[in-house]
């Protein structure tokens, strides 16, 4: 549970949300709750399968079982775009805080970015056991953090009655194309519970602790999520607090510096730092056990499918995660790499419900109708990406198709 919400609780609550009210406006707190709704059928899926096939991979293994061997590439690939994509938001994200907090210049962004990234990387090289230590101490702050956010904001003002929410409803009828776009957006930033199923190798009793972790994790996500929406468009109104996140990339630290408590911004300031550490610590454990995965299957070089028999770490695949998030962060740009990670994770996801949809009655542990609902919602929602970011993901789509085509014939002619 500890993994899944050191996965969730960071870019998303301390960025996204405001790059979503800068999409949608005020409607950005129903988009969060719509978005909740699917993320739940999303992870109910996972669960199932996760109880049902514990192997590191997550998607990419259940493809391979339960569809095909193309879709299940076809997961793995999209996992590592998406994720990757959401690794580098995190780092970049994690580097603004700091300088801010330290009034530093921005011009330190990507530098330290990439240093927050070679550091992370080492500590994952240590051992899950380590890494999870780390996490735990790592959510419990972030916790404390965004209580003390919510709980000064409905303090000062009258967050339901906020003047900022009488658009709340209105907005959404007049830009259909933008709030959809904001609830994919959202959706992304509860996606972090994936990294449970990834490390099904890794886990105690998985049958019984996944499922429940997944769950445990959605529902805690889900009120931490809603309550700083409300309170964050309460207080300063939904086109400032976008505008927060697009421009200076703190959008809570600044909110929070209007409370008059120097004291309360810093605590806000370390939530987010340690959160999105968090963050970029649990997806670079998801990821290098995919890639593992596909290591072992040769999708993937595979030298990357090694692992160390002393601390059972994948090193290989752990620094090349790395690698690939260091290069992802010279983009630079926030908006850019989570809405990227948005088309890409969507198709994921479509793919695991698909998995759970193939389950066997004996198998399932929950009504089928969730899943189609899932697989339903994930496919409508990447119809409402702005089209160069589609364009960008479909054609990252097709090189990983010829890839894996590729390599298959070069492994038949060997």
């Amino acid at each position: 549970m500890m993994l899944g919400l050191g996965s969730i609780l960071g870019t998303g609550v301390f960025v996204s949300i405001g790059l979503g009210a800068d999409v949608a406006g005020a409607s950005v707190v129903l988009a969060v709750v719509l978005a909740a709704g699917l993320a739940t059928c999303n992870g109910l899926s996972s669960a199932q399968l996760a109880a049902n096939h514990p192997v590191s991979g997550g998607t990419y293994e259940y493809g391979y079982r339960w569809l095909s061997p193309r879709l299940g590439f076809t997961a793995g690939w999209m996992f590592m775009c998406a994720k990757s994509a959401s690794a580098a938001t995190a780092a970049l994200s994690v580097s603004a805080y700091v300088l801010q907090q330290f009034s530093l210049s921005d011009m330190l962004v990507l530098p330290a970015a990439l240093i927050i990234i070679l550091n992370v990387t080492c500590l994952t090289l240590s051992g899950i056991k380590r890494s999870s230590r780390v996490n735990t101490i790592i959510v419990s702050i972030t916790i404390i953090s965004l209580l003390c956010f919510i709980g000064a904001a409905f303090k000062v003002t009258n967050i339901v009655g906020s003047s900022h929410f009488d658009e709340l409803f209105t907005s959404v009828s007049e830009d259909t194309f933008s709030f959809f776009e904001c609830i994919a957006l959202m959706f992304v930033a509860y996606t972090g519970y994936g990294r449970i199923a990834t490390l099904g190798e890794e886990v105690k009793d998985p049958g019984r602790n996944i499922p429940r972790a997944i769950i445990t994790t959605l529902v805690v996500s889900m009120l931490l999520y809603g309550l700083v929406a409300l309170s964050a468009v309460g207080i300063v109104g939904a086109s400032h607090y976008g505008s927060l996140a697009v421009n200076e990339f703190a959008p809570l630290q600044r909110i929070a510096s209007k409370f008059g408590s120097p004291i309360l911004a810093g605590i806000i300031s370390i939530g987010a730092v340690t959160a999105m550490l968090g963050v970029l610590l649990n997806l670079i454990l998801g990821l290098s056990r995919v890639l593992l995965a596909m290591g072992r299957r040769s999708d993937v070089p595979t030298r990357l499918g090694n692992v160390t028999e002393r601390t059972g770490v994948p090193v290989p695949a752990t620094i090349c995660v790395g690698v690939i998030i260091a290069a992802i962060v010279l983009v630079g740009d926030i908006k850019t790499t989570w809405s990227f990670s948005a088309y890409t994770v969507l198709i994921y996801y479509a793919l695991t419900n698909l998995c759970a949809i193939r389950l066997d009655n004996e198998l399932r542990l929950y009504p089928v109708w969730i899943s189609y609902c899932g697989l339903a919602g994930c496919v409508f929602l990447t119809l409402w990406i702005d089209w160069p970011v589609w364009l960008a993901g479909t054609g990252l789509l097709i090189t990983g198709l010829i890839w894996q085509h590729l390599a298959i014939r070069l492994g038949d002619s060997d």
